[in-house]
């Protein structure tokens, strides 16, 4: 990239804001979503900005190889894209192998404690290639950062990058967001203590770490208290991402949306009094830490412990798969159709099935399910934020209760108006959704107009830019990580 070319604004993360199909040697583009999307566009087409992020399949590295890169503005709605072509055995090393299957774990205390983790030779050789998908990251962003640049690096599968790039340029205002929990330091001990230092002095070379709630940052202040001497010079902020609410509204209101609710409420029915069922809605993917499995045993016990509910409710249930590449993955989204199958069979009846589960990705099918909820169910073990606790709220038609677990991350700021659970805890859990499903409707209106407020409070856009403007407000150099490699 050309000197004048450079940018004076970069995001760095490993999914961008594009993606490539290869069809019959075309190419086509796929726009994404999400809070980064809405952040980048909000700083405008003057920003000099610019999005580095890594080629994921075949078509995306088929991109890289015919653009040297640098996509086409027009396929990524006007954003400038450099897509990274990592070597494909090395990005499944450091994505599935560490980021998914490592980092994850730990963050969101999923391990099995007896049989894992297993740090041994293998681990080794994948850690190998994390770092030399962190260092493509870095100096990608040194060549393409403008004097002085303000660089917000995304999330765990970059851990290593503030550090690596501060060797490269101390010029640098560089900035680390987190989107998931952080461990705290006796969970976060279990990684060999050189990979512990090595994640926190990548992180610390940072002039700004950001976290999604006061929690997430005190763990990690804490792990640097006990395994790097602190956080030196490295700020520590609290930026709790949002729901959209303008997007969300509008989406929700379209036709297709309209038709998923009408065949929602087909597939949901009526009860024997003739008064259309309760509708308890999940949305999730099925990922470890989303719980899934004991919402659907809270449930059961619901049925069970309460029998005036049977043939007046329906859980609909929509567990889209996710990392299906990962076995364990796989073995969790059979479960999930096992118990809800289980279900189903103890306590349907001709004209009612208990559980309704949709587990292909509908985007206007989970608006729909939002719009007509009567209650919610959010109940992860762990969760960095869980914008589907903030999206709910935000579109539902008449009101809806949430049921929340106390260790989401939008606890922290929806908590006071949510029925809240130990996530582990599936006859209480079975018990709130009683509680839940059994509010008046003024007053599931009431706290349903106090969560949409909270869930809105600093939406997608302000987000991403309370991120920037504090990043430049700091002292360029100020992180005090070595090369992380």
């Amino acid at each position: 990239m050309a000197s004048q070319q450079r940018a004076q604004v970069l995001v760095a993360s490993n999914r961008g804001p594009v993606s490539y199909a290869l069809r019959e040697g075309s190419l086509q583009a796929r726009r994404g979503g999400g809070g980064l999307v809405s952040g980048l566009s909000a700083i405008g087409p003057d920003a000099d900005a610019l999005w580095v992020c890594a080629a994921l399949g075949e078509g995306d590295r088929e991109a890289v190889r015919r653009g040297g890169g640098l996509l086409d503005p027009a396929d990524s709605g006007g954003q400038r894209v450099r897509m990274l072509g990592i070597p494909e055995d090395v990005h499944k090393d450091a994505y599935n192998g560490i980021a998914n299957s490592v980092l994850w774990f730990v963050h969101h205390l999923l391990y099995q404690t007896p049989l894992e983790p297993v740090f041994d030779a293998e681990f080794r050789r994948q850690w190998a290639s994390y770092e030399a998908y962190n260092r493509a990251f870095a100096e990608a962003l040194a060549e393409d950062a403008a004097d002085g640049a303000a660089v917000l690096v995304q999330d765990y599968h970059l851990t290593l990058v503030p550090g690596m790039l501060r060797g490269l340029r101390r010029d640098l205002r560089i900035g680390h967001f987190s989107h998931t929990p952080w461990a705290p330091p006796e969970y976060f001990a279990m990684l060999p203590d050189d990979i512990a230092r090595q994640v926190l002095g990548g992180m610390l070379g940072a002039d700004r770490l950001g976290f999604l709630t006061h929690r997430w940052a005190a763990a990690f202040t804490a792990c640097c208290e006990r395994f790097a001497d602190g956080p030196g010079a490295t700020e520590v902020g609290v930026h709790g991402l949002g729901a959209d609410p303008e997007f969300l509204r509008e989406r929700s209101r379209r036709p297709d949306v309209d038709e998923r609710i009408a065949a929602l409420r087909e597939e949901i029915g009526t009860g024997p009094d003739g008064r259309p069922r309760r509708a308890l809605v999940r949305v999730d993917r099925t990922e470890l830490s989303k719980n899934i499995v004991r919402g659907l045993l809270a449930y059961e016990a619901l049925l069970d412990e309460h029998p005036e509910w049977r043939e007046r409710v329906v859980h609909v249930a929509l567990a889209y798969p996710s990392r299906q590449d990962l076995a364990v993955y796989r073995d969790y989204t059979a479960e999930v159709a096992r118990v809800a199958d289980r279900v189903n069979a103890r306590h349907g009846t001709p004209g009612w099935t208990p559980v309704a589960l949709h587990v292909k990705d509908d985007f206007a099918r989970s608006l729909a399910a939002y719009r007509i909820a009567d209650a919610a169910l959010v109940n992860p073990i762990r969760d960095g934020m869980n914008l589907v606790a903030k999206e709910v709220p935000v579109v539902s038609d008449a009101g809806c209760a949430l049921v929340l677990s106390r260790e989401a991350g939008a606890y922290e700021e929806m908590g006071e108006d949510a029925i809240t659970v130990n996530p582990y805890d599936v006859s209480a859990t079975a018990h709130a959704l009683h509680e839940a499903l059994s509010l008046p409707e003024d007053e599931r209106a009431e706290r349903t107009k106090r969560l949409a407020a909270a869930a809105t409070a600093l939406p997608p856009a302000r987000w991403f830019l309370d991120q920037l403007d504090a990043l430049r407000a700091t002292e360029a150099g100020a992180g005090t990580g070595s090369h992380g490699g």
